[in-house]
């Protein structure tokens, strides 16, 4: 049997059963834009927790009585502690010129005295594998042990809070993706094996003229991978028709990365995860279907 001849026959599957190509090409869509959809969502969801992980990972150490070289070489041996990923000093003139950008023309009553409050810092940003609570406790231990340093602050409130509300999101995103898989899963499967019945008939006929299974499972899985592929093209333009209008609702995403690092990269994702779909769904419906046909 030719290749051709495989391909011409999955081919013309189409034309003799076309409300069964029809549904079979909508329940691929359907399941596979709801993965890309979930995909996206938990990629934006990642991107939003490696942000907040680095807001809260923000430790301002504050120092008295140093002037501006020993505020530096004080900020060179912090960034050399373990966890800590940068370290920027703050001398006086620089919070001055902060607390006037931030507080405006207010700013001015505060600093009748020159400013004499506001003291020079360091700026510390964690890694943010040590982000949690254990570590940053460690460690500001070490930075209250530093010459010179007056006091330590950082928001425990806040980073307690992000690393609960990480947890509950990522079991939450497991859980849902793995139902929407296994939903997928099923919806197209039981699709594929409803095409394959619908042509019940021909299968028998095949048999009856000497066919063997092996003949009449070619075509079917050939009609498989080209509805995964089709599937799998329409549910990557639905996904980013969605995308799209999000990015519409809310413009702030608009820089935000793709998955891969480029959309294609998605699609070529769905389109794939199309073909191994369709190709699985018709292996195991026809291999099931062609057995269970008998010739009386």
């Amino acid at each position: 049997m030719s290749l051709a001849y495989i391909v011409r026959e999955g081919l013309s599957g189409f034309a003799r059963a076309k409300l069964a190509f029809v549904a079979s090409i909508s329940a691929m869509t359907v399941a596979l834009a709801l993965i890309g959809i979930l995909i996206l969502i938990g990629f934006q969801a990642r991107q939003l927790s490696e942000w907040l992980t680095k807001r809260v990972g923000q430790i301002d150490v504050f120092l008295h009585h140093v002037d501006e070289p020993t505020g530096r070489t004080l900020r060179d041996r912090i960034v050399n502690l373990p966890g800590v990923e940068s370290a920027t000093y703050i001398s006086k003139r620089e919070a001055i010129r902060v607390f006037r950008r931030e507080f405006g023309e207010g700013a001015e009553t505060f600093l009748s005295d020159g400013g004499d409050f506001l003291p020079a810092s360091v700026k510390v940003q964690v890694k943010p594998e040590r982000t949690n609570p254990e570590s940053l406790n460690r460690m500001i231990k070490t930075l209250r042990g530093q010459p010179h340093v007056d006091d330590v602050v950082y928001n425990s409130r806040a980073l307690t809070a992000v690393q609960q509300n990480l947890s509950t999101l990522t079991w939450v995103g497991i859980s849902l993706g793995l139902v929407i898989l296994l939903a997928a899963v099923f919806l197209v499967a039981n699709t594929i094996r409803l095409t394959i019945y619908a042509r019940r008939l021909l299968i028998k006929t095949m048999k009856l003229v000497g066919a063997t299974d092996s003949f009449i499972r070619k075509p079917f899985l050939v009609e498989g991978l080209v509805q995964g592929l089709l599937g799998g093209m329409v549910g990557a333009a639905f996904m980013g028709g969605m995308n799209a209008l999000l990015l519409w609702f809310v413009p702030q995403l608009q820089n935000q990365p793709w998955p891969g690092g480029h959309p294609l990269v998605m699609v070529l994702a769905l389109v794939g995860f199309g073909l191994v779909l369709g190709w699985l769904g018709s292996l195991f419906a026809i291999r099931k279907f062609v057995k269970s046909v008998t010739l009386n």
